[in-house]
């Protein structure tokens, strides 16, 4: 049988930290670092944070949008820096927000979670509000590939609310909705002692959190850092889930490039407050 994603970041969480690191290639990250606003400049980037990131974060996780803004440029540099963090054996977590029904979503299911595709990746991120149901194809293709996805469940953003903590006709939220609906996804894992491949998405900054406690699966916790949240914030949060739960650190990392080692020495000090 093959491992569950959730199984696998579960262990090499244990062994290296909490931790998921993204790679953000702001325009102005780009020039801090010295480097042109280009394709030239995105490939270097990339290829430091792989240096420092590969065999050192448990989680690594690449912004699609600052890649795609190059064009097939971008996607190039975004499929190299994809296979080399995963020829380093780390895990790689897409950040394409992706969503959508029918054939289309089969379609981004195989675009990241399909072994053929040269975008495959351990884990994607998916957005449910088209229907969580519309996300089947690509909860169905992880299973079957031993990978995962994030829903987006509580993101922190101020215009999130309006949607994600709207009651249902039976009085849950929407975020509890879609966190219940993973749960239900991961619960046969559960059920022979592991762990799910349905994770989900929850801001470290919201409050009024939905309940994560039967969930069985991963929670990605951006908004630490520079957005204010810290390690007591993403501890109230996930009390009793700790093993699954990966605070999300792009900039706080970053500003510390583009030397390697300064960038390793960020990244293993942030582990260490995440249970590294």
């Amino acid at each position: 049988m093959i491992p569950s994603f959730g199984d696998r970041l579960a262990a090499v969480g244990a062994d290296r930290g909490r931790l998921c690191v993204g790679i953000d290639p702001h325009p102005g990250l780009l020039r801090d670092w010295g480097l042109s606003a280009d394709g030239a400049g995105l490939r270097e980037f990339a290829r430091i944070c792989v240096d420092a990131f590969a065999d050192t974060a448990a989680l690594v996780k690449p912004q699609v949008a600052f890649f795609e803004r190059y064009g097939s440029s971008g996607y190039a540099v975004l499929e190299e820096t994809i296979a080399s963090l995963r020829d380093a054996g780390c895990l790689v977590l897409a950040d394409a927000k992706r969503g959508d029904i029918g054939s289309t979503m089969a379609a981004y299911a195989d675009a990241w979670l399909d072994d053929d595709s040269p975008l495959a990746v351990d884990a994607v991120t998916v957005s449910p509000y088209l229907g969580v149901g519309s996300l089947d194809p690509a909860v169905s293709l992880a299973v079957e590939k031993g990978r995962g996805v994030f829903v987006l469940a509580a993101t922190s953003n101020p215009e999130g609310p309006e949607v994600q903590r709207a009651n249902r006709t039976d009085g849950t939220s929407v975020a509890q909705y879609v966190v219940d609906s993973c749960a239900a996804h991961n619960a046969p894992f559960v059920a022979r002692g592991g762990f799910g491949p349905c994770g989900v998405v929850v801001g470290a900054t919201v409050t009024d959190a939905p309940d994560l406690g039967e969930l069985g699966g991963p929670v990605l916790l951006p908004g630490v850092g520079a957005q204010g949240a810290g390690p007591d914030d993403v501890a109230l949060l996930t009390r009793g889930v700790e093993p699954l739960a990966f605070a999300s650190v792009s900039r706080g990392i970053l500003r510390a490039g583009p030397d390697v080692g300064d960038l390793r020495k960020a990244c293993t000090r942030q582990a260490a407050a995440f249970g590294g």
